[in-house]
Order: C-alpha cells, then structure tokens, then sequence
C-alpha cells in the first residue's frame, strides 16, 4: 500500500478532526459514486482497496454514521447516505426473491452471498433508525417493522430465547455480538420515536444479556452452546473487553430510555461489567484494551483494535458525564492515547485498525466499518464535558 502519506495539520482536536479530516475522507475517497455504495476498505494513500463482495454490514454502518452526523450539525453528506439508504434497500433486500436482506454483492451487483446474517439486520434496523430521525420518511420505519417481522421468522427462537446468527448456520455455536447490536437498534428505534414496542425487544434483549451472556465475575461470553451455555470449560471462555464496555454503555442506556433509576438490574449490571472491563481489560499503565481475556480476565490476546478503545471512551465519557470522578480522570489520557497510536495525522482521517503489543500496526488497509464506533464514541464526549478541548490529533 505504501507509505502512510504526510501533510496533515496536527493539533486538532478530536471531534475537530472527525469533522473536517475522517468525515469526508469516507464520504469522498471511501464513497463510490458510481455503484452509490461506501467502499468496504482504503489503503494508507487514501485508494480504495475492496474485497471482492461489498457487505450490507458496511453500507449500513456508514449510512447511519452519515445521516447521525448531518442530524448532529456535521457536514452535508447527509442526503448522499439517504440516497445510498435507498440504494441499498433496493438491491440487498430481498434480492433472490426471499425474505430478508443478503449479506453482499458482487462488483456487477448481483447478490454475492446470500444468507442471511442477523448482525447485518441489526445494523439495517439501525441504519433505518437514524434515517428516519434525519428525513422523517415513515418509509424506513415502515421498512425497520417488517424487517424485525422478517428477523422473528428467520432467526428467532422462543423456546430458548434470543435469535440465530445466520441462516443457514454456519456452525453449531450461537454469538452474543449480534444480539448486542439488536438491542443497539430497538433502543435506536426508541430514540428517534419508532414507538413503544421496540423498548419491550430491547427489554427481552438486555433481559437475554444478563441472563446468558454475563457470566459470574462481570465477564461477557462469546460463543455459547444451541441452548446458551458457555461454548468452553470454565476458565477458557473468550471475552473480548470491548464488547465488555459496550453492554455496559447499552444497559445504561436501556435504563435511562425506559425509566430505570440506579438501583436497577440493569444499571447494577453495566456497574459490574464496567468493573471487570476496568479491572481485566484495560493496562493501568498506557489504558490500552487489549482483545481479549478469559472469563476469569487472564489475557488472551495482547493485541489491540481500535474499536475496542473507542468503546472504552465511549463508557468513560457517559460515566464522566454522570459525575464518575475516576472515569473522567481517565477520558484525556485515554483519548490522546488513541489520538497518538490509531489516527496519527499523516492518515489524513483514516486510522489503524490493529496494533500489536508495540503499537506498531498489524494491517495494511483500513476498514470503513471503525467510523461507526469512532463517531459514537467521539458523539458521546461531545454530549458532555469531560473531554479537555486540548486533545490533539
């Protein structure tokens, strides 16, 4: 791919620096006006780089960080991801003629792969949420029930709770992640006045999480069993502390949404979840997230992605926001470490998507699909006042 190239203005701050360098590099370089697709990746020059497929995933993701920015006030790029919306809703849904929405395209944008992905359809919920709020198009709520409509049909199952992953399987392990972020989506919808019945799946969701998903000590499983029970003997289980810190911000949010006070199980929950994350997956010494832990919080992988750091902030900054003295000592720091070692200026808005245990990156490209948890995370440190506007990228 080359060198990273130089040139950047340093000395911006962060929400600065999404604004005026990684917002429109992703819309610009990272946008394909012929196709009116995002790109999936771009080389450190700023070329796209894509893979052979375009997955809904990706397209979802950023148009709902495009159309959530221009809600916000964040440059105008909010009617070119409301038009990519409407492109995406007419060639990834129900593109073979069944239920649901494909996972890719190929480059003649023709269906790719075809199976069904419920972390995908979360995503398109989300993507449906947020172009809602900006347009006030009844189209895409009308478009969010019947997918959950499709969702319930395809991949639930009541006997047992919660949904499958894909359909066909691909293997015989059921996953968190994707339940997470359709409890992201139904609490979305609730957010943007999609109405009431989408606070009661995001309830059974948070309800399934605590249930299954939180194991004892605070830890988040991963993979787990056809009737959720951890996919590994105890002390071996996966648990990535980024996914850690994101139940913790969505149970947090659940409660404030639905009108649970601080004695709430959910709220105990995101506490202890936040305990463990603090304790288990974050280095006291340079407040890296590293990718993963077991269960009992013995590191498994020392490597770092970026996503998991935006996720740490993003919990910092909303306990800061609620008078968490400790976290909000800890957002500066935490955000000029992130500053320094994913989005040195030289990108140009771009980032590092993996380090190793050096800081040196393991990648040669960059994924489209870290703005999404880039722009939450700096969103959430502009909803209050613990980020120091001295932060520079």
């Amino acid at each position: 791919m080359g060198e990273p190239p130089v040139g950047a203005q340093p000395g911006v701050g962060l929400r600065d620096w999404l604004a005026q360098a990684a917002l429109p590099l992703w819309i610009g370089a990272g946008f394909d006006p012929v196709r009116r697709l995002f790109h999936e990746r771009l080389g450190f020059d700023g070329v796209p780089c894509n893979p052979p497929a375009l997955r809904l995933m990706v397209q979802a993701r950023q148009i709902a960080t495009y159309v959530r920015a221009a809600d916000d006030g964040h440059g105008a790029a909010g009617a070119t991801a409301l038009a990519c919306m409407a492109q995406v809703r007419k060639r990834y849904w129900r593109a073979d003629g069944a239920p649901g929405w494909v996972f890719s395209l190929a480059p003649d944008g023709t269906p790719a792969d075809t199976r069904r992905d419920l972390y995908a359809h979360a995503f398109v919920l989300y993507a449906c949420a947020w172009s809602y709020r900006l347009s006030g198009e009844r189209t895409w709520l009308e478009t969010a029930r019947q997918t959950v409509d499709e969702i319930t049909t395809l991949f639930g199952t009541a006997q047992v709770g919660g949904y499958l992953d894909t359909v066909p399987g691909q293997d015989g392990f059921r996953r968190q992640n994707p339940h997470m972020h359709l409890l992201e989506a139904f609490l979305a919808l609730v957010e943007v006045g999609g109405g009431e019945v989408y606070l009661d799946h995001a309830r059974a969701l948070a309800v399934l999480g605590m249930r299954h998903f939180m194991l004892p000590g605070g830890a988040v499983g991963e993979l787990f069993t056809p009737l959720w029970q951890p996919a590994a003997p105890p002390g071996q289980n996966r648990t990535e502390p980024g996914h850690v810190f994101e139940w913790a911000w969505l149970l947090a949010e659940y409660a404030r949404l639905a009108g649970e006070g601080a004695g709430s199980p959910f709220m105990r929950a995101s506490e202890q979840l936040h305990a463990f994350g603090m304790r288990h997956g974050v280095c006291p010494d340079t407040l890296a997230v590293c990718d993963a832990v077991t269960e009992q919080g013995f590191p498994l992988e020392a490597t770092t992605r970026i996503w998991q750091q935006t996720e740490f902030i993003r919990q910092l900054a909303r306990r800061a926001a609620g008078g968490d003295d400790a976290a909000a000592r800890l957002v500066a720091p935490a955000c000029a470490r992130f500053a320094r070692a994913y989005v040195p200026p030289a990108l140009r808005g771009g980032w590092f998507d993996r380090l190793g245990v050096d800081d040196t990156p393991l990648d040669g490209y960059m994924p489209a699909s870290s703005l999404y948890h880039i722009y939450g995370a700096v969103r959430e440190i502009g909803s209050g006042s613990s980020l120091s506007a001295e932060v520079a990228v």
